[in-house]
């Protein structure tokens, strides 16, 4: 580890698990099908910069992130593939993405409107989103979507290069809906054709369809949770179509160890008071991290066993309740391997009501990420 980082607390993040889950997925869609690696929230908390470079190196062709900061800070990297943003960027944004090259996502004929009355130097690249009944943004109607390509011939240096939809239930045991929105898309794109020459990307596949459905996917799948080695969901999970990698994972030390006595009691509000004789240890982690006070009673691991949180978890510091006394230093997960004995993300998310998605991106960056890549760590 980084001898620049001081706190007894960090993130592992396994670059290797990224080029493993990336070669997993790569391995079962059709030749002609690439991914887009999406990286936003910060690579869903595990850092977009190198989480891109590590998916570029694994095969991936594109990124996508959800706002326009984000892909700057990409390219303020030095990244120069294309990358996509998912979100609506207000029209006074499209001329800085057309500058650095950076593709943004549409669905208004206002929007473009608008931008059209912009001078560009450098052409503005857009991807067209359909919403086929997921209910967030997109064009919605065959009417909205004729008004829209009316409006994109209006200045020469605005193109049209890509269209996508995203599925909701995509991740469900049940795939009716799936396959209602699939045919809503086809349905556009028949449109669509009539109205449009020009070739132009499809990228229809989030993760979830993606590693079930691979064949059904077009040109670009948009691989985001999975690349992570998470699963989107439980069904996704026991199905195995494919094997993932967990690339996250939490880590704190000891920086104290005490003995309770008989009634004495732990953090604010005295919610924890010990019944016999015990041994406590404080990790430096707490809500003020995204370890939020609600994790109270689940397990972390020491020397590869599970022992639970007592007490609230306070803003900066969590009690363990331990079986014996350790000394200070050891080393404490609460997400990840240790001693052959896991607390996956699964875990932490089920306990929390929450899915695995929210886990990492909760982690903040009060926490340093450490990088390990073929055995060698690295800091951010």
């Amino acid at each position: 580890m980084s001898e620049t980082i001081y706190r007894d607390t960090w993130v592992e993040v396994d670059l290797d698990a990224i080029e493993y889950n990336i070669k997993q997925m790569k391995e079962k869609l059709p030749a002609d099908s690439n991914i887009i690696a999406v990286v936003k929230a910060d690579g869903y908390g595990h850092g977009s910069v190198q989480v891109a470079k590590k998916a570029l190196q694994a095969g991936a062709k594109a990124l996508a992130v959800a706002l326009l900061e984000e892909a700057l800070l990409l390219r303020e990297a030095s990244i120069d593939v294309p990358i996509l943003v998912l979100g609506r960027v207000p029209p006074r944004g499209a001329l800085i993405a057309s500058e650095h090259d950076i593709t943004l996502t549409f669905f208004q004929k206002e929007w473009l409107q608008e931008v059209n009355t912009y001078s560009f130097t450098k052409n503005l690249k857009l991807h067209m989103k359909w919403d086929t009944g997921m209910g967030r943004i997109g064009i919605r109607t065959e009417d909205e979507l004729k008004g829209t390509l009316n409006a994109l011939n209006e200045n020469p240096n605005i193109y049209l290069t890509g269209v996508y939809t995203h599925f909701a239930t995509a991740d469900e045991k049940d795939l009716t809906y799936f396959y209602e929105q699939k045919d809503r898309f086809n349905k556009f794109w028949n449109v669509f054709k009539e109205l449009w020459p020009h070739e132009v990307d499809i990228h229809i596949g989030n993760s979830a369809a993606s590693i079930r459905l691979p064949n059904e996917m077009k040109d670009y799948i948009r691989f985001g949770i999975s690349m992570y080695g998470l699963y989107p969901s439980n069904s996704v999970k026991e199905e195995k179509e494919i094997d993932l990698k967990q690339a996250f994972s939490l880590h704190s030390r000891f920086i104290h160890v005490k003995k309770l006595a008989p009634g004495e009691s732990v953090s604010y509000g005295g919610t924890y008071t010990a019944e016999e004789e015990e041994y406590i240890g404080t990790i430096p982690i707490g809500y003020g991290d995204g370890w939020i006070r609600k994790l109270q009673g689940i397990s972390v691991l020491v020397e590869g066993k599970r022992m639970p949180i007592i007490g609230r978890i306070c803003m900066d510091q969590t009690m363990i309740r331990l079986d014996r006394e350790y000394p200070v230093g050891t080393h404490v997960t609460l997400i990840g391997e240790q001693d052959n004995e896991v607390i996956e993300m699964d875990e932490i998310a089920n306990y929390l009501d929450t899915i695995n998605y929210e886990i990492p991106c909760i982690i903040n960056h009060r926490v340093p990420r450490i990088y390990k890549e073929h055995n060698a760590y690295r800091s951010k």
